[in-house]
């Protein structure tokens, strides 16, 4: 396993059958994981069976309700812009945080890429973490932000809504990261005003996205991209994009000790 180191997030992961990890290799590949947040593994070709049984090797697989699912492989999900009328929406965030368990892992393999554009831009939120004024972390040290679904139909007994904290130590690295999610997910920050919570989620978002703190992945066929969503944000950028875009989405559960 040979890793080339990114800046200010990621890495690229060459020298592996991605399908056929050891333990030993999984062990190492979630340490990268949770010291590089991001992992890319280019011209990989796998079809969705091998990408599944990747993906099973870190764990149980969650899906988002309310989601496409691929056809054939429930437990992944379509992410498309074949047949829209206008591009899809996205900022940054985390993903399905507003559950108790939200997914350790997620990772998306390229079936389409588009002749232009169609990126994929992450942050290291332990940068974020460590690069905010010590005011701010003593002032939000403790506290913790409510999560909400927005944008599903979901079913009446399913989870809309849970705390995290907004410093958030991984259970691996050991190191603290910002976590927080998109504005419209944060609905409020314990012990704090509700005005005064919508400032402050804003700022901490625009501290997270500056353009030093955040990496921009190009697709190329073939390409599998798996990130760890416990120190890393991510968004998709539509913008002037040329050509199908066809991505499929996996998740896996974080394990019960582990969040």
């Amino acid at each position: 396993m040979h890793l080339t180191t990114l800046s200010p997030v990621g890495g690229i992961v060459t020298g592996i059958q991605i399908d056929a990890l050891s333990e030993s290799q999984v062990g190492d590949f979630a340490g990268l994981l949770a010291e590089h947040g991001v992992i890319i593994m280019p011209g990989s070709d796998l079809g969705d069976e091998a990408f599944l049984t990747f993906l099973r090797s870190f764990g149980e697989l969650m899906f988002t309700v309310g989601e496409t699912p691929v056809a054939e492989f429930p437990e992944l999900n379509v992410v498309s812009n074949v047949g829209r009328a206008t591009a899809p929406r996205s900022s940054f965030h985390t993903d399905t945080s507003y559950v108790r368990r939200p997914p350790a892992y997620t990772a998306l393999r390229a079936v389409t890429v588009p002749q232009r554009g169609g990126h994929t831009l992450f942050t290291n939120q332990y940068r974020a973490y460590d690069t905010l004024p010590p005011h701010i972390r003593e002032s939000l040290h403790g506290r913790t932000i409510t999560h909400v679904v927005t944008g599903l139909e979901l079913p009446e007994d399913a989870e809309t809504s849970a705390l995290h904290p907004i410093f958030l130590r991984h259970p691996i690295s050991g190191r603290t990261a910002l976590y927080l999610s998109t504005p419209q997910r944060c609905a409020a920050i314990s012990g704090m005003a509700a005005e005064e919570a919508a400032k402050t989620i804003a700022y901490l978002l625009d501290h997270s996205t500056h353009e030093d703190n955040v990496f921009r992945h190009s697709w190329s066929p073939g390409d599998i991209v798996i990130w760890d969503n416990r120190c890393v944000l991510h968004r998709a950028d539509h913008t002037d994009v040329a050509g199908d875009r066809v991505l499929h989405r996996g998740m896996v559960a974080a394990p019960v000790l582990a969040w």
